[in-house]
């Protein structure tokens, strides 16, 4: 199935402000992208590309002065059905993870194992090991945190949202992962696109979606405390070790976003 994506993002500079962006999709997904998602900037201003040691694709560039509109519009393939559970669900211990996974069973800017762990072992100690034990931890940050844009703020951390029991999806995504890093499970955090294909209306507007990725049975694999259910047309922008590592946009002076908005529909 094809799914178009983009996005329209506005912003007002005070002065000539550097930015680092990640508004690309995941370079992991290249074999399915019908037509690339090339990042367009009115006024035109010159921008470079890397890849960062996670695999997002970063662009830097100097906005001027006023009112600058970052844009792009792709299409990729995605399969026309719900995600399917990975068949493999065991959870490895310490010692037999590779090394690449490491640092994902570490505290975080935005996810402290350190005040999460007493919680997290009182909680799931007693569940099952491996992907059960995951859908635990997803259950419960499904239930205990209410959904409210009003209660955003970026500096919000996985120990606070735990407290408030309130955020947005990044809140959930933090909020799982540190449980799962708590109890020894490798989980990075992960956004991008995910389509309403399949829910009833009505739909609220369309916004950049967070998740997780939990190293089971040798692979990554996607759980979703938001939503808590398996969706069609999920797809990955960037991963990382929390927010902080996956900015979509990161501008160094002082902007104002002006406008927003997201796409991601069938074709």
């Amino acid at each position: 199935m094809k799914l178009r994506v983009g996005y329209e993002l506005v912003y007002e500079c005070v002065q000539p402000t550097p930015m680092l962006l990640m508004l690309n999709m995941h370079a992991s997904r290249a074999q399915n992208i019908l037509v690339p998602d090339i990042l367009r900037v009115s006024p035109t201003v010159p921008y470079t590309q890397y890849h960062d040691s996670f695999g997002n694709l970063c662009s830097r560039l100097v906005a001027p002065q006023g009112w600058l509109t970052l844009s792009t519009e792709g299409l990729i393939d995605v399969p026309p059905y719900m995600e399917l559970q990975e068949p493999n669900g065991y959870q490895h211990a310490v010692e037999e993870l590779p090394d690449e996974c490491m640092q994902f069973l570490l505290g975080s800017r935005y996810c402290e194992t350190d005040l999460l762990s007493d919680a997290a072992w009182q909680m799931f100690g007693h569940t099952p090991l491996g992907r059960a034990r995951v859908q635990a931890i997803c259950d419960f940050v499904h239930r205990h945190i209410r959904f409210d844009y009003n209660c955003a703020r970026p500096t919000k951390t996985a120990f606070e949202a735990y407290r408030e029991g309130v955020g947005v999806c990044r809140d959930f995504a933090h909020l799982a992962v540190a449980l799962c890093r708590a109890m020894n499970i490798p989980a990075r955090y992960c956004t991008g696109y995910i389509s309403d294909i399949g829910l009833p209306p009505p739909y609220a507007p369309m916004d950049f979606c967070a998740w997780m990725e939990v190293y089971l049975g040798n692979t990554w694999q996607t759980f979703d405390p938001r939503n808590n259910a398996p969706r069609t047309g999920r797809v990955l922008m960037a991963r990382g070790r929390d927010a902080a590592d996956v900015a979509l946009s990161n501008t160094f002076g002082t902007t104002t976003l002006v406008r927003f908005s997201v796409v991601c529909e069938p074709q």
